[in-house]
């Protein structure tokens, strides 16, 4: 028995003698370096990435163990360790292919969901601006205004209005706006040009340290490509007198430098009996230096604005009535404009092959202003209920982020850390009344906001070959004001508030086709300035508690399945209802929910792909059968299939569900559900593309946005709460000329 311990040793001594490191590069076929690349041992789960010189270092393999080389967008190469291996670097060249799903490997260093979007959109592009939040799984989205006013936005059993409980980026400058005039968190993406999308990278739950304000439901970040392809002209014509001109130029190709312009220009009156009017302009320059393995440097500078006139939601009881039709209004005279112009600096650098240094700086000028009434007759009986919203707002921003992934420090840990500032200078923040978009009636708030966001972070990860632990860790403070113009005295109140946001996520790659992961962190949004400062600081950042509980499974090359189980509690919220100029409790929240998606590679050519998504939504203090919350959707479920290079044809059929769901807390009101399936297919042919977008193609009859409304007709001498919609459009149906050169 003595010897026993001496044998564990030397068995134990061998062992590791074995086992060894594994060094290469990789690159591609121009011969640059890859970054990113993702080095994976099928036999012992042991896994790396390559750095920004396209350099890496495996640890822990034996000779014979075999080796996958993948990216996305490139042939997956296989490798088998030989002894002379580990005496020299090996160098690997990746040749570019079609994005599938077959270069997807499940391991813990990769956001296996994000880069399945990343098929999901090469395969299926963005056509239009309203599809740009629809790539992501399991989310919906409703327009109010006909493509003026910025999205709602249906996530996993939220009705996050424009942006309460999601937080949206575009190349990591945000996009939700604090304290805005209508509503806070109010996200418009209309500044960015669907063309210009290059990756999707989004995450669900407050589990990310990186992302604060708002990433409650989760987040999304658009990338925008650095080169294009090719220049292109684009014409779309359609009916309700649907026309949309696009232009992309290269106007820079240098060794290290590129640089392009892309703009559109979008016109549409809508199958509306009062035409929308409506118009948008965008322009998106970017620039882009890159010496490879050292440093990189983007510059990009957009603007946008748009003008509209809008219907406006109606009421289920004059359509019945036969007062006016689907596509008739009660007040014709809503509608508003917008505009946003951006300049945004990101820069890398990489300090050794090991560390690196990422900083980030923008500054946006944003205008609003916009005409609703929802209500018509019920506050007013001899003008109407028309209200203003409006304001004019900067924001500027910058984040540093320091990041190590090496190999010197225990447990084959790596971190990230950040700190950052948001400031957000609202003037002349708006609500009042008006009559006929011309008449100012009376003031109902009206006030300057000043909001201060200092956070920093910290994300690290620890890797013991299957199983990957990452704690983080992220601390907010805030800094609120409102200066209010309406007292004649001067009123000018401002809160301080930290947030401590800790969060611990786990994965574990049980074979080479599984990956199990259970994620946990507290989030929060923030409320509006004005909330803050009426409630002296009190409850004004609750907080959200949330875990997932999923996998990932890969049974073969050509199918991907992931689910998840997932818990979100919110603690007690004070929303400033923009439309009336009051702050509302809405108490506790608890979800439950289950995501499930598909992903089939089919052929080259054919991809299928699915994702449903069930939620529970309930408040906490209210008796049953009174804790619904309104407008949480129940059940979704979004899919299709696409074609891509079939003879020169590609393009999708694609579907998205809502079902029936309460539109007040005691479900007496329902929103109805809705089942639209959209079209679009194309032929290319040398450097001409035609093609046809049919949305809604078997024509239809759906309701985009329902809420339980109380309100007055002018012959009604009592008011009456019931739905009241904005129609969905019908059978629309558009064609499409491109050159590309």
């Amino acid at each position: 028995m003595k010897r026993l311990p001496l044998l564990i040793f030397f068995l134990i001594t061998i062992c590791s003698a074995q086992n060894k490191s594994f060094k290469g590069q990789v690159y591609d076929e121009k011969d640059n370096p890859l970054e990113n690349v993702a080095i994976y041992s099928k036999s012992s789960g042991f896994h790396t990435h390559t750095n920004a010189n396209g350099e890496f270092l495996l640890k822990n393999v034996l000779a014979g163990e075999v080796l996958k080389i993948t990216n996305l967008g490139f042939k997956t190469i296989e490798h088998t360790i030989t002894p002379d291996d580990f005496t020299r670097e090996i160098i690997f060249e990746l040749e570019e292919t079609t994005m599938n799903l077959n270069q997807i490997v499940i391991n813990g260093e990769r956001d296996v969901l994000s880069e399945i979007t990343r098929v999901d959109l090469k395969i299926n592009p963005v056509k239009s601006s309203q599809e740009i939040l629809r790539k992501v799984p399991g989310l919906i989205i409703g327009q109010h205004a006909g493509g003026g006013k910025a999205e709602q936005i249906f996530l996993r059993g939220f009705d996050i209005d424009h942006g309460t409980d999601i937080s949206l980026s575009v190349d990591g400058m945000p996009v939700n706006m604090v304290s805005h005039a209508h509503g806070q968190g109010y996200s418009d993406l209309h500044f960015l040009i669907p063309e210009t999308i290059k990756n999707i990278e989004f995450g669900m739950g407050p589990y990310h340290p990186d992302h604060g304000n708002f990433a409650t439901a989760g987040f999304v970040n658009f990338k925008t490509v650095d080169k294009l392809e090719q220049n292109m002209v684009s014409m779309e014509l359609g009916q309700f007198n649907s026309k949309r001109l696009v232009g992309m130029f290269n106007v820079l190709d240098k060794d290290y430098s590129n640089a392009f312009i892309a703009s559109s220009l979008n016109l549409f009156d809508g199958p509306f009996e009062s035409p929308q009017n409506f118009n948008r302009f965008n322009i998106m320059g970017k620039y882009n230096y890159k010496v490879p393995g050292e440093e990189e440097l983007n510059l990009t500078m957009s603007h946008f604005q748009s003008k509209w006139d809008a219907s406006g939601q109606i009421p289920e009881r004059a359509v019945a009535d036969g007062s006016i039709s689907r596509f008739g209004a009660i007040d014709d005279t809503e509608g508003g404009k917008t505009s946003r112009t951006n300049i945004l600096v990101n820069h890398t650098r990489n300090l050794t092959d090991s560390k690196k240094l990422k900083t980030r700086a923008f500054y946006s000028h944003y205008d609003f202003e916009l005409y609703s009434n929802f209500t018509f007759f019920l506050e007013d009986p001899v003008n109407g209920d028309q209200i203003k919203q409006k304001e004019d707002r900067n924001i500027l921003g910058a984040e540093t982020v320091f990041e190590y992934r090496g190999d010197n420090l225990p447990l084959e840990m790596d971190y990230s850390a950040g700190i950052g500032f948001r400031y957000d200078d609202s003037n002349l923040n708006e609500l009042s009344r008006t009559k006929n978009r011309d008449e100012l009636l009376e003031r109902l708030a009206y006030g300057n906001v000043d909001e201060t966001n200092l956070y920093g972070f910290f994300n690290t990860g620890f890797d013991f070959g299957k199983l990957q632990v990452n704690p983080g860790l992220r601390l907010d403070y805030f800094n609120f004001a409102y200066e209010n113009l309406i007292t004649e005295t001067y009123d000018n109140k401002s809160e301080n508030k930290l947030f401590l946001s800790p969060k611990l996520n786990f994965n574990y790659n049980a074979s080479n086709s599984l990956q199990l992961y259970l994620k946990s962190g507290i989030g929060f949004h923030s409320n509006d300035s004005r909330v803050v400062v009426a409630r002296d600081g009190e409850e004004i950042l609750p907080a959200a508690y949330g875990t997932d509980l999923g996998l990932i499974y890969k049974p073969g090359s050509k199918w991907i399945l992931n689910t998840a189980a997932w818990l979100l509690y919110l603690d007690q919220e004070f929303v400033y209802v923009g439309d009336a100029a009051i702050v509302e409790p809405s108490g506790k929240t608890r979800r439950l929910g289950l995501d499930l998606g598909a992903r089939y590679q089919a052929t080259d050519w054919l991809y299928l792909y699915s994702d449903l998504n069930y939620t529970y939504a309930r408040s906490t203090e209210e008796a049953s059968g009174e804790d619904y919350i309104p407008l949480a959707p129940e059940f979704t479920s979004t899919g299709g299939l696409a074609i891509e290079n079939l003879s020169g044809f590609s393009g999708a059929i694609a579907y998205r569900y809502l079902n029936d769901r309460p539109a007040n807390e005691d479900f007496s009101i329902t929103a109805d559900g809705y089942l639209v399936t959209d079209l679009n297919l194309n032929y290319r042919i040398n450097n001409l593309q035609f093609g046809i977008i049919i949305e809604n193609l078997f024509d239809t009859k759906w309701n985009e946005t329902q809420f339980a409304t109380e309100s007055r007709l002018g012959p009604e001498l009592n008011p009456v709460e019931e739905i009241h919609f904005t129609p969905g459009t019908p059978f629309f149906l558009r064609g499409k000329v491109s050159v590309y050169f």
